[in-house]
């Protein structure tokens, strides 16, 4: 029999967890505010750009890979489609690239239910290998479709800055916030499918799928929304990189590299979390760059030494990733 101190005994630990990440969610949104008046050089709005743009593609990720278990490295094929679907409709009929990047997400959409659909018939790394052999495929036929322009890429022209044009050569201002709100709501999303029927499907798919099936879940369709899903949001972001640097080619927005980092970040943060992406991303990506710079130059390859060094390490002594590692923490 439960009694009244024991029913609050069982409570308070959930109240206090609930407490902790409210306070986590405003001491990020005060910093992610403030960022742009403590750090006013170009090169730190930059990092921070990065850095939120690879949080969501990482996140987007996660949704097929770490709530559903369907590991893809071929989630490349989104990015570089809706860059240049945004892209192309700008620069051969002169659609803005709002609704240039709504269509991105529509074709990206539409592109990861025809991957889709054959492809979960297979499972583990036969999935993983069949996602990079259609990643190669359409990244071959970027490079000889002359309409987005082939190897030579597309080059966006530059306008008057506004919102409406989507372009500011003036200041990297407002792209950090329009990326920070695209960042949001992907993880709004995650929040919500976390607690929706949506995510306690995709983590029963996950972690047995011949069970799942057995008890009703209709493992296809889940498997497909959570496929669209996260290739509508790798799309978007592929949109955004497009408008800020103004310039794609295939090997930029179609690399395997691309997708494999992707998953590194998600990886190395804590897949199949909420958090971990962010936490991945926000580690791996200054530090990338740090090691670059600090290394790269001496041609000794230490940069690189060290960034898989950190990957070797964490995937040895930490599986669960950095978000697990926090967790296995605060248990003791």
């Amino acid at each position: 029999m439960t009694t009244a101190a024991g029913v609050k005994e069982q409570r308070t630990p959930v109240r206090r967890g609930w407490s902790l990440g409210v306070l986590a969610l405003m001491v990020l949104a005060a910093a992610a505010l403030a960022f742009q008046a403590l750090f006013t050089l170009p090169y730190h709005r930059d990092l921070a750009i990065r850095v939120l743009l690879y949080a969501m593609l990482a996140q987007a990720w996660n949704i097929l890979a770490g709530y559903c278990g369907q590991v893809s490295l071929g989630h490349a094929v989104f990015f570089g489609t809706g860059a240049y679907t945004s892209s192309a409709l700008q620069m051969h009929w002169g659609v803005n690239p709002w609704i240039g990047l709504v269509a991105g997400v529509v074709v990206s959409v539409a592109l990861s239910q025809a991957i889709g659909y054959p492809c979960f018939r297979l499972r583990g790394h036969y999935f993983a290998i069949a996602t990079i052999a259609i990643g190669e495929i359409i990244h071959t036929l970027a490079i000889n479709w002359e309409f987005i322009g082939g190897a030579r890429g597309l080059t966006l022209p530059i306008q008057k800055d506004s919102l409406l044009a989507f372009q500011f050569s003036g200041t990297k201002f407002v792209y950090y916030y329009i990326v920070l709100a695209l960042a949001v709501a992907c993880f709004l999303t995650t929040w919500w499918i976390e607690r929706s029927r949506i995510g306690y499907y995709l983590r029963a798919i996950r972690e047995d799928t011949d069970a799942a099936q057995s008890v009703g879940v209709p493992v296809a369709k889940y498997k497909l929304i959570a496929m669209a899903i996260s290739a509508g949001f790798v799309s978007i972001g592929g949109s955004f990189y497009a408008q800020y640097v103004l310039y794609l080619d295939p090997d930029s927005v179609f690399p395997l590299a691309l997708s494999i980092l992707v998953c590194l970040l998600a990886v190395v943060g804590g897949v199949g979390t909420l958090w971990g992406p962010l936490v991945g991303t926000a580690l791996m990506i200054p530090l990338s760059e740090f090691t670059r710079i600090k290394f790269g130059g001496t041609g000794s390859g230490v940069d690189l030494i060290i960034y898989g060094g950190l990957l070797t390490a964490v995937a040895v002594f930490q599986p669960t990733g950095l978000v697990g590692l926090v967790r296995r923490w605060r248990r003791r």
